[in-house]
C-alpha cells in the first residue's frame, strides 16, 4: 500500500498474532494519594529517555493503582526477579478493588508517599510529568527522583513467566 494511502486501524484479533509473540519485564507499579494506596502488576513499561532520564508506565483505566496514580504526584516501579512469582500472583490476579494487597507485603513509605516494597531490590519512585490517554491505558511519563538496588540482581521476570495468571481486571 503507498505511504499517501490511509488504512484503517486494525482491531485486537488482527493484531494479536504480532503481539502474542512479544516477551517484555514484569514490574510491579506502587502509587499513593490522600491516603489511599495501590500495586499492580505491569507490562507496558520503557525507558523513553536517556538524558534526561525517563521511564514510561501504562496504567489500565480499569486497575484501581490507576484509580489512585491519576491523582497522584509520584509513583514507585519495581524490578521483580524470577522467583518473585507469589508477588507477582498477588499483585496481578487481585483487585485492589477487593484487596488490600499491602496488607500481604513488607513495604515502606517513600517518597511522595508511595509504598516501596521491600522484597524488590531494584526500584525507582518517579515524578509524574505528564498523563496520556493510550486506549485502555494511560501512559505516566516519569522523571527519577529516587533509585535503589541492592543485592544481586538475576533474571527478571518476564511476560512468559506470568502469561498464565488470570488478571483481577481485565484489560
Amino acid at each position: 500500500m503507498p505511504p499517501s494511502e490511509t488504512a484503517p486501524p486494525l482491531d485486537t484479533a488482527a493484531f494479536q498474532p504480532f503481539a502474542e509473540g512479544l516477551d517484555y519485564s514484569m514490574l510491579a507499579v506502587t502509587a499513593a494519594h490522600e491516603g489511599q494506596h495501590g500495586a499492580c502488576l505491569v507490562g507496558f513499561t520503557t525507558q523513553a529517555s536517556i538524558d534526561p532520564p525517563r521511564m514510561l508506565v501504562c496504567l489500565s483505566v480499569k486497575n484501581h493503582t490507576y484509580a489512585v496514580a491519576r491523582h497522584g504526584g509520584h509513583l514507585a516501579v519495581h524490578a521483580l526477579g524470577g522467583e518473585q512469582g507469589e508477588l507477582a500472583r498477588l499483585l496481578g490476579e487481585e483487585t485492589g478493588d477487593e484487596v488490600d494487597k499491602l496488607a500481604s507485603c513488607r513495604w515502606r513509605e517513600g517518597p511522595g508517599g508511595v509504598p516501596l516494597l521491600e522484597d524488590c531490590p531494584r526500584r525507582f519512585v518517579g515524578r509524574v510529568l505528564q498523563r496520556t490517554e493510550l486506549g485502555d491505558h494511560v501512559g505516566f511519563l516519569l522523571e527519577p527522583v529516587a533509585v535503589e538496588a541492592h543485592g544481586e540482581w538475576g533474571a527478571g521476570l518476564m511476560f512468559h513467566d506470568v502469561k498464565d495468571l488470570e488478571a483481577g481486571h481485565d484489560a
